[in-house]
């Protein structure tokens, strides 16, 4: 009798950490040969005297400066590139809704090395060959759909390549063909399971037995509630178009942090204001270089996503460090009144209301030079009792003041009124007379 596998690449995943140095290091001089074809690089190195003879530590990486997403945008669309553009057989690109948008390309290489950490990722949640996954992201630009159905073909799994909206066909789909896993947005888990019960069928009866979840910041308890809509385990899934997309990392199946694949990447968490490296176990900024990538290397790209290292081994044995749950975005941080404020800090209040539906809305505005704030929030039912509504807006108010520490207005709304998107939530309206 053989033993089922227990990772995808066990000599990486379980690498020690004199090795995973060794092999970053090996992998940044590569990288660093790479990115002096960069007309963006290559003079900076010079300037700065970065050659691939130059890096003997991981440590070495503090001698680069941060790339951001103005210098992408600012050298749209090809100024980054590494490689002649013969060389190049894809491109992603974020949707430039202000200003030009972030190119990224990727070689044939590039793709490979993309879906097998994605496929990595899969198999870390659990996920096999024996599985069908529905894919619902979008196949155009947004990674998350092709990043996902490349991944999952290399996982050897049959894949349903559904794409974003028509949730009356991904119930179908998922009825019909017996979907055992969903790729998929927090805030549309919720939406569809919701379809599904106007169909008469509860999610929980369902064949789906795992589900991914990513691409939108989200808290425990909003996981919670979708583990339990749908009984069936959510693992929380981190990408982002300019490292390559989904499968930089993700749970394992201990759900205890996400493991980041230190082979691709170097890591970094640092202060956003003064950007030095925060102490160990403290919430940060994460900054990435990506270790792996021929057409687009990226050096210290500063994410704005905000974590920590999680302290310890993981039980599932793989030695890649664990990222803490994403805390929001240094850039979606809300100044109200001088206090700063995350969206998640308001959504984790509102999923511990079960009389609340997951959709919300933050207003805010300026009156007599006061900024103020409104939440809406959907209700799970409807209902006319007037004191019932009352005393939940009390408590709720109540909850969120001590929070946010400041004392918001609620709005209980029912379900639908809050608009919704294809796309990842909107969660806030700024309407401040300074916006």
């Amino acid at each position: 009798m053989t033993m089922e596998r227990k990772f995808w690449e066990e000599e990486i995943e379980t690498m020690s950490r004199p090795n995973l140095e060794k092999l970053q290091v090996e992998r940044l001089k590569k990288t660093v040969e790479i990115a002096m074809g960069s007309k963006f690089y290559a003079p900076i190195f010079k300037e700065r005297g970065i050659t691939p003879e130059s890096i003997r530590s991981v440590e070495d990486i503090r001698r680069f400066p941060f790339t951001t997403k103005n210098d992408l945008r600012s050298t749209y669309p090809f100024g980054i590139a590494s490689v002649p553009l013969q060389k190049v057989v894809r491109l992603h690109s974020s949707s430039g809704t202000t200003g030009n948008p972030t190119v990224i390309l990727h070689t044939k290489k590039d793709i490979d090395e993309w879906a097998n950490a994605m496929a990595r990722s899969m198999f870390a949640t659990g996920l096999r060959d024996t599985d069908i996954i529905q894919n619902t992201s979008g196949y155009g630009m947004f990674t998350g759909g092709l990043g996902i159905q490349y991944a999952a073909e290399r996982l050897g799994a049959l894949t349903v390549p559904a794409a974003a909206g028509n949730s009356l066909r991904q119930f179908k789909f998922i009825q019909d063909f017996g979907t055992t896993a969903l790729h998929c947005i927090p805030s549309y888990a919720t939406r569809l399971a919701t379809v599904f019960r106007e169909q008469g069928v509860d999610p929980r009866d369902t064949t789906v037995t795992r589900m991914i979840i990513g691409a939108e910041p989200h808290s425990e308890a909003q996981r919670k509630r979708i583990e339990e809509i749908w009984g069936c385990k959510a693992y929380n899934n981190f990408g982002m178009s300019e490292m390559c997309g989904p499968g930089v990392a993700i749970e394992c199946e201990e759900q205890n942090g996400m493991h980041i694949w230190e082979d691709n990447y170097i890591v970094e968490i640092v202060d956003p204001v003064t950007l030095e490296p925060v102490p160990e176990g403290e919430l940060g900024e994460l900054v990435l270089t990506t270790l792996n990538r021929e057409a687009m290397p990226l050096f210290r790209y500063r994410t704005r996503d905000l974590t920590r290292f999680l302290p310890g081994d993981c039980p599932c044995g793989r030695t890649h460090r664990r990222l803490q749950r994403f805390q929001g975005r240094s850039d979606d941080m809300m100044i109200v009144r001088g206090v700063n404020i995350f969206p998640i800090q308001i959504e984790k209040i509102l999923m511990q209301f079960s009389e609340l539906a997951s959709d919300f809305l933050i207003i805010l505005e300026t009156s007599e030079d006061n900024d103020n704030m409104t939440v809406q929030v959907e209700l799970a039912k409807a209902t006319d009792d007037f004191k019932l509504l009352e005393n939940l807006k009390r408590e709720i108010t109540h909850r969120l003041k001590d929070e946010i520490l400041m004392t918001p207005k609620v709005q209980l709304v029912g379900k639908g009124v809050i608009p919704q998107s294809d796309g990842k939530a909107v969660r806030v309206k700024d309407l401040r007379n300074n916006h």
